[in-house]
């Protein structure tokens, strides 16, 4: 596979702040409420707070799924003529507005990121209601996607965060509990995609403006095929709780998948987040009972990762056989491995999907297997019309 080295932190912990993971992801959608309870179909996600009308709220609504500690928001327009909503459905599609980090001081990484360089959407605010006080900053980030900081929601008492009104969303579903539920852990890593030539800008701005370092990365000569390629680097902060990959295309004969998203989002944006599991062979088959469909894998690929982890040191505990049937991918070292699997795009654009990943020992991205994806997905992206 190819080689690419994972780099920790150095020297001395930055004075801008503790990053804790991902809070949340914010999805702008056309219609929230059908949004929502698709997940809820699909993924087995439970509604469990909302914000809108009922709560006050008359010019957004926000519908919150959660399963383990995935948080996705949903959010809409109330009313005719909300030209910020309009213009992003009409540029990128329903799709990930905002990647909400967990902080420890709103106030320090927020004065930090804005005097090196990022720009200011909102200046630090609190919400507070009976369950607690939490607070909040946010600021741009690539393309028109934003990074909300968030800091005090371990310890907030409500529904979800202050100002939401609880949901059961267990009681409220009654097809939830139909099929089987898939368990999803959290948000391992937010994959980012730009245009060509600006994968190190945007990396770059991640150094300055938050601290982060280069955690991860690999280009195209380690990762291609006979039509395309990608280069990516993996932005991380000291602690590296937050894993934000950064990928552009590289020039092949054909349309990357990259470009294809590029053109189709209107620029950059976020093209999936990865969702880590303790059971990927629990996962993906409750996942696919609820209807979620997944790239397939040639079987050349397992052929050759039998041969490949023989002569390896690494013992994977899951059947192969049983990683073959569900188009599980396998990469490793000589320390642990990880499974994983792509969905096809969620919406009509072929924007956003998702990733389902177990970690055994093994903190990389998955790119031994990187050659065997593309393929898998220049198949979709031809029948598609667009390689």
């Amino acid at each position: 596979p190819p080689s690419t080295m994972s780099t920790h932190a150095t020297g001395p912990r930055p004075t801008n702040g503790k990053f804790a993971g991902f809070h949340s992801l914010t999805f702008w959608c056309g219609n929230a409420f059908q949004s929502a309870s698709w997940y809820g179909a699909r993924f087995g996600m439970t509604r469990v707070a909302y914000r809108g009308l009922e709560t006050g709220d008359r010019s957004r609504v926000k519908h919150v799924m959660r399963s383990g500690n995935v948080f996705f928001i949903f959010e809409s327009a109330l009313n005719p003529g909300d030209v910020e909503m309009g213009k992003w459905l009409q540029d990128h599609g329903d799709g990930v507005k905002d990647v909400a980090f967990k902080v420890d001081n709103v106030q320090s990484v927020y004065d930090y990121a804005v005097s090196h360089g990022a720009k200011s959407v909102k200046e630090v605010w609190e919400e507070e209601d009976e369950g607690g006080k939490v607070i909040f900053a946010t600021v741009s980030t690539y393309g028109d996607t934003t990074h909300t900081l968030v800091q005090g929601s371990d310890d907030y008492k409500g529904a979800f965060l202050p100002n939401f009104a609880a949901v059961d969303g267990a009681s409220e579903d009654p097809l939830l509990h139909v099929l089987p539920i898939p368990q999803l852990s959290f948000v391992d890593h937010c994959v980012g995609n730009q245009g060509d030539q600006q994968m190190v800008p945007v990396a770059e701005f991640y150094e300055k403006a938050f601290n982060f370092h280069r955690f991860w990365t690999v280009d195209d000569k380690m990762i291609h095929t006979e039509y395309s390629s990608l280069r990516s680097i993996v932005m991380t902060d000291y602690d590296e709780k937050v894993k934000m990959p950064i990928n552009e295309p590289a020039n092949g004969k054909r349309k990357s998948q990259i470009q294809e998203f590029v053109d189709y989002h209107n620029g950059a944006g976020v093209q999936h987040a990865a969702l880590n599991v303790e059971n990927i062979l629990q996962t993906v088959p409750a996942l696919k009972a609820r209807g979620v469909k997944f790239l397939t894998i040639p079987k050349a690929y397992y052929k050759r990762l039998a041969e490949r982890l023989a002569a390896s040191p690494v013992n994977i505990a899951e059947d192969l056989a049983v990683l073959e049937e569900h188009n599980i991918l396998v990469d490793f070292d000589d320390q642990g491995y990880l499974l994983q699997i792509f969905t096809k795009p969620l919406e009509d654009r072929p924007t956003f999907f998702m990733e389902i990943i177990q970690r055994c020992n093994h903190e990389g991205f998955g790119a031994g297997n990187f050659k065997a994806l593309f393929e898998s997905i220049e198949h979709e992206q031809a029948k598609r019309g667009n390689l």
